[in-house]
Parts: C-alpha cells; structure tokens; sequence
C-alpha cells in the first residue's frame, strides 16, 4: 500500500504580464490559504519530506504550509524540476522511479496535471479540478511507484473554501 499526497500550489498572482510563468508569485488569496491549509493538516496528518515544484507559486505555497504547520518546516523537502509540469503522464514517469521503500509521498505541483493524476489513479473521474490550495490524499494499492493507474481510492481531499 502506497500513499500519496497532491497539494496544489495556492493561488498565484498574474498582476505582472511580464513574468515568466514558473516566477509568478502568490496573491493575497494564496498567501492567506496556504498558512490555513498548512494548519489545517498538521491535525490530519504527520509531517513528512514534501517534494516541490522549483516554479516560485508552488515554493512559496510550500513556505506558506510550514508557516501554519511549523512541524513541518522541520522535516526535508526538495525541489523536483521534472514537478513543474501540467501532463500527469509526467507524474506518472517521475512517480515510477521513487524508491519501492517510500511508502508515502507529499507533491506540490500545478493542473491539470494534479487532476488528471489523481482521476486516473482511480480510474473514475474524482473531481473536475482540484482548486489552488486543494489537497487530496490517494490510497493506492500497491506495493512499488509503477503500474499505478488504476490502483487508487480517493481517502481525503480538503479544499480551502471548506476552512473556517
């Protein structure tokens, strides 16, 4: 049993027309969600080593849930270049070469690449799109990180318009 954690970086600004889009920054609603979503797990789950996108929304939405989940901050995250993509068939190539031992994994990444993954992991459309700062936890029932489409049940999503 494999189990794999997806949280979409939180909202981002499109203020500067000018910048690149893996250096957009967040905006004032993802400033404020990714704190709020950072608290709001740390009473769901344990912390863990989060892999992270290198674009600047994904990194900052990363600083923002170790703000509100500072057990987090503590644990070991790296930046993954080959997470700053929107084709889920990505995830699934990148996912195939992690370790059999890992037997739990935490992404921040992009749509619809997040979406996508997670419906075809299932194999039935689970949502429409996982909004900015939405989380998602997939059981998947298998022993190694390859043949996963399929293999997997939705256990948990948790969305920031559902936070008080």
């Amino acid at each position: 049993m494999k189990t794999l954690h997806l949280l979409r970086h939180a909202k981002s600004s499109w203020d500067d027309p000018l910048l690149a889009d893996r250096d957009r920054p967040l905006n004032r609603r993802g400033q404020r969600d990714a704190p709020r979503m950072g608290q709001a797990l740390s009473t769901r789950l344990d912390p863990m080593a989060v892999s992270c996108s290198p674009a600047r929304r994904a990194r900052l939405t990363l600083e923002g849930l170790c703000q509100g989940w500072p057990e987090l901050a503590n644990c070991a995250h790296d930046i993954q270049e080959s997470l700053y993509t929107f084709d889920y068939r990505d995830l699934l190539d990148w996912l195939s070469c992690v370790p059999g031992s890992s037997d739990s994994l935490f992404l921040v990444g992009h749509n619809p690449a997040f979406t996508d993954l997670a419906n075809v992991l299932t194999g039935t459309p689970v949502l429409d799109n996982l909004p900015t700062a939405g989380y998602l936890r997939l059981e998947l029932s298998t022993d190694g990180w390859t043949d996963l489409p399929g293999s997997g049940v939705l256990s948990e999503r948790l969305f920031p318009r559902e936070l008080r």
